[in-house]
């Protein structure tokens, strides 16, 4: 008889996000004219750019025709865009990567879950408290995470860093050795950002610890401040103790697309062959959606467009917020 994996089943009933989009449509329903501002999953509300639209018909062409046709594309990546990306992402900032150390996937979520796979199941785990659901459930579900604990709602085997008023939101550094610490900055769902002084101390705590940093940085889009780092590569000695993951969704409006890559340093000794391993058996982001990627890396140097998309933002919140 086949078994099935009992760890799937400690987790919770229902995901987050789905128990949020049921109460956002009960109150829809109850008040039609209310203007809702979503704060729960991160999803966009604005059009591709034209040229991304023209380069996704361009490459609809491309497939079409006998000469131009592509299949499969390579497990890491399409060349063109992994050295876009290491161009107009990290070469600006400093910061030099082969191509060999970025793997193009059809997003963040898929990769902060994934990544797991390749580390063994008795490591420590650190988290932000609150968290992105996906960082937990995935470690949930390879049997990482222990027992969930009702009166708390957290698991046994997770150290929790509260992130509240009375800390600026900002984490305190362990003051244990944790194997795998998860950080999201910009962060997901506080908004809070960390400097590069603030962001160093993490770096040097892991290189202390020999811990591993699963950086998530999908809404570095969003940041406005020079003293606020875009990659944890800015900080020195980050190549030996981090993995960074990155995302087109917020940067071009890609939700709907799925393009993103994790950058996994050569130093990282045994990490780079392991996670090319799940990229031979995971979905890469396919023609069209690297070909927009392109694009949207063409069209977007430096964050040009992106301060007229933050102030718009925060005009709306400004003038009407509705909490549900």
């Amino acid at each position: 008889m086949a078994l099935v994996n009992e760890h799937f089943l400690k987790l919770p009933g229902s995901y987050l996000f789905s128990d949020i989009a049921k109460k956002v449509n009960t109150f829809r329903i109850t008040h039609p004219k209310q203007d809702i501002i979503r704060l729960g999953i991160g999803d966009v509300t604005q059009p591709l750019p034209p040229a991304c639209i023209e380069a996704m018909h361009k490459a609809v062409e491309e497939l079409a025709g006998k000469d131009t046709f592509r299949g499969y594309g390579p497990e890491q990546g399409y060349d063109f865009l992994i050295e876009a990306i290491i161009k107009n992402d990290f070469a600006p900032r400093g910061i030099h990567f082969s191509a060999s150390e970025i793997f193009v996937s059809d997003g963040a979520k898929s990769d902060t879950g994934n990544i797991g796979d390749i580390l063994r199941h008795d490591n420590s785990v650190g988290v932000t408290d609150p968290i992105y659901p996906v960082y937990i459930d995935s470690n949930v579900m390879c049997g990482r995470a222990g027992v969930l604990e009702e009166e708390t709602g957290k698991w046994s085997n997770v150290t929790y860093m509260p992130c509240t008023s009375e800390n600026n939101f900002i984490p305190e550094i362990p003051d244990k050795r944790i194997d795998i610490v998860y950080l999201c900055y910009p962060n997901n769902p506080t908004g809070t950002t960390l400097t590069k002084p603030e962001l160093k101390k993490w770096v040097d705590y892991a290189l202390a610890n020999d811990t591993l940093i699963l950086f998530d940085a999908a809404y570095e889009a969003y940041i406005q401040d020079e003293n606020v780092p875009h990659s944890i590569y800015e900080i020195k000695g980050a190549k030996k103790c981090a993995i960074e993951f990155r995302s087109f969704s917020k940067t071009a409006g890609f939700t709907g697309v799925r393009c993103g890559y994790t950058v996994v340093p050569k130093e990282l000794t045994a990490v780079p062959p392991l996670w090319k391993a799940i990229a031979y058996h995971s979905t890469d982001c396919g023609t069209v959606a690297s070909v927009l990627s392109l694009t949207a890396l063409l069209i977007l140097p430096n964050g040009q467009q992106k301060p007229f998309t933050v102030q718009k933002a925060r005009h709306r919140l400004r003038k009407q917020s509705t909490i549900i």
